[in-house]
């Protein structure tokens, strides 16, 4: 069973949208667990506090590196990796949860305020990763992220396995446009290709407007898919 354990200082955020949909019924169906931590709980301070200014001045708040050491401690039996949710992180992208995915788990450290002092990501090699160029209020939502997109490649949590051959990013290339029931909707109409019958045709159209919109929207990914 793939595990996700999550070190925050506000635990109650999950599972929060992982207790919905597909994620939510693959945990209720033990297809995979989640482990909550509250950092707080390690706390050596009367009144709970983690957290205090930092060194050389700046605005805001660190948490502190002995507090957060004896949180990750206290997981240590967990499987996999260390991730702390940074935006200075390795970029997260779709083959980085497939290779989440085969593993046995992963332990998530959700960051506040300025940040974590340096010194535990150091000492404990921790990994960074990044969802994009943004600033969130913590990692609570960044980790919920990558666990939705990795308990979906889960077996079976997906109806059809197959599906998953289709998606965007699965051949380096976005996904081709979808259409469905009216035919005609605000005058608009389905492209004819998708009403032959004609399976060939059909794939050949799907390819040829994954390459156009790849192009077009995201020629970062264009030029990687023509690299390789």
């Amino acid at each position: 069973m793939w595990k996700a354990t999550v070190l925050s200082l506000f635990p109650e955020m999950f599972p929060g949208a992982l207790g919905h949909s597909l994620a939510g019924k693959a945990l209720k169906n033990g297809m995979w667990s989640l482990k909550k931590v509250n950092i707080r709980d390690f706390s050596s301070d009367k009144n709970g506090k983690v957290d205090d200014m930092p060194f050389g001045g700046g605005y805001g708040m660190v948490i502190k590196a002995d507090v957060l050491n004896e949180a990750l401690k206290s997981v240590s039996d967990e499987k996999g990796p260390r991730i702390y949710l940074s935006p200075r992180g390795k970029k997260f992208d779709q083959q980085f949860a497939k290779k989440l995915s085969i593993g046995n788990g992963a332990v998530f450290i959700c960051g506040r305020y300025e940040g974590v002092d340096e010194r535990f990501l150091v000492y404990n090699e921790i990994e960074e990763v990044s969802l994009g160029d943004f600033i969130l209020s913590g990692g609570e939502l960044g980790a919920q992220t990558i666990i939705d997109s990795v308990v979906r490649l889960l077996p079976n949590v997906v109806g059809k396995p197959e599906t998953l051959l289709d998606e965007s990013f699965e051949m380096g290339l976005l996904e081709y446009p979808l259409y469905t029931q009216p035919r005609i909707w605000k005058g608009l109409e389905v492209p004819e290709v998708l009403l032959s019958g004609d399976h060939k045709k059909i794939k050949s159209w799907k390819m040829k407007m994954s390459e156009m919109i790849t192009k077009s929207k995201r020629p970062d990914l264009w030029a990687k898919y023509i690299k390789s």
